[in-house]
C-alpha cells in the first residue's frame, strides 16, 4: 500500500495544491469547513425542528424516520460546500480539482462501483446465511421502492462528503506539504476514525467501530493515490453505505431509509462485535476488487 511507484497518478491531484502547501491554509481551512457545516446545519436543523415541532420523538440527529434520515444524509452537501469555499480562498483550487480529472472520474467510479455491485451480489450466495435472528421490515416494499432513487441520491450526498474531505481536501494537502504517505494517508484515517468514535451511540464496540473507519479510511486513501481521482473512493464508500443504510441497517440511527433493520443494536457486545470482523473481511475483499477492477 506504501509503494511510491504506486501512487504517481496521485501527482495530477496534487498540482495546485503545490502552489501553495503551507500547513496553515489546511487547518484555517478546516476551520472555515467546520464553522460554515455547523452555522448551515444550524439554521437547516432548525426550519426542520419547527416542521417536526409536533414529532419532536422521532428525534431529528437520530435519524429513524424516511424524512430525517433523508435531511442528515443530504445536510453533508455543507461540507462539500465548505471544502469548496476553503480550497478556492485558500488554494485557489475549484472542487473539481480536488475531485480529479471529470471524465476519468466518473469512469473510475462506474469501473468500480460495478465491480462491487456484482460482489455484492456474489456475497449474497455465500454463507454465513441470517444475522443469527430474523430481520424486522423497517419499510414496505412499495415505499422503499419509491424512495429509493431519492436515498441514493442523500447517500452519494453524505458518502461523497466525507471523501472530498478526508481523501480530498486533507490528503492532498498534506501531500503537497509531505512526501510520506505515512502522514497523508495515515493522519486523514486517523481524522474520519475520530469522527466516527461514539461511545454513547455503540458503547463498548466503540474502538472496535473507530478502528473499522480507520481501515476504511487507509483502503480509501489506497485506491484515490493510485487512481489519481476520488471516484473509486466513492465509489466505495457509496456502495457500502448504500447497503448499511437503505437495505439493511442498525436501528438506532440513520436508519429511517432501510428496507429491513437488524436483530441487534450498535452497543451489543456480541452479534455486532462478531459481524464487524465479518465486515472487516468484506471490506478488505472490496478494496481488492476495486483495484482489480482499476486495473481493466
Amino acid at each position: 500500500m506504501r509503494d511510491p511507484a504506486a501512487y504517481s497518478a496521485h501527482e495530477r491531484l496534487l498540482r495546485e495544491a503545490r502552489a501553495r502547501p503551507e500547513l496553515w491554509r489546511l487547518v484555517l481551512g478546516l476551520v472555515i469547513i467546520l464553522t460554515l457545516y455547523i452555522a448551515l446545519n444550524s439554521v437547516l436543523f432548525a426550519v426542520v425542528g419547527r416542521l417536526l415541532a409536533s414529532h419532536r420523538d422521532q428525534g431529528l440527529l437520530q435519524a429513524t424516520s424516511a424524512f430525517t434520515t433523508l435531511v442528515l444524509l443530504i445536510s453533508f452537501g455543507f461540507l462539500t460546500l465548505g471544502v469548496a469555499v476553503a480550497a478556492r480562498q485558500l488554494q485557489h483550487r475549484s472542487l473539481a480539482s480536488i475531485l480529479g480529472p471529470f471524465s476519468l472520474f466518473l469512469r473510475q467510479f462506474w469501473q468500480v462501483f460495478r465491480a462491487l455491485v456484482i460482489l455484492g451480489l456474489v456475497m449474497m450466495v455465500l454463507p454465513p446465511y441470517g444475522m443469527g435472528e430474523p430481520l424486522t421490515q423497517n419499510l414496505a416494499l412499495s415505499t422503499w421502492l419509491l424512495l429509493f432513487p431519492l436515498s441514493a441520491i442523500a447517500v452519494l450526498i453524505q458518502t461523497s462528503a466525507e471523501e472530498v474531505l478526508f481523501r480530498g481536501y486533507i490528503q492532498q494537502s498534506l501531500a503537497a506539504r509531505f512526501r510520506s504517505p505515512v502522514i497523508w494517508i495515515g493522519l486523514p484515517s486517523v481524522l474520519f476514525a475520530a469522527g466516527h468514535y461514539a461511545p454513547g451511540i455503540t458503547g463498548e464496540n466503540a474502538l472496535l467501530v473507530a478502528v473499522w473507519s480507520c481501515v476504511f479510511g487507509l483502503l480509501a486513501a489506497d485506491l484515490t493515490a493510485r487512481a489519481g481521482t476520488l471516484g473509486p473512493a466513492i465509489a466505495m464508500h457509496f456502495m457500502n453505505n448504500t447497503i448499511a443504510l437503505l437495505f439493511i441497517s442498525l436501528p438506532e440511527t440513520l436508519s429511517g431509509l432501510a428496507l429491513y433493520l437488524l436483530p441487534f443494536g450498535m452497543s451489543e457486545s456480541g452479534l455486532l462485535r462478531q459481524w464487524l470482523f465479518v465486515d472487516f473481511a468484506a471490506m478488505i475483499v472490496s478494496w481488492l476488487t476495486a483495484r482489480l477492477a482499476l486495473r481493466r
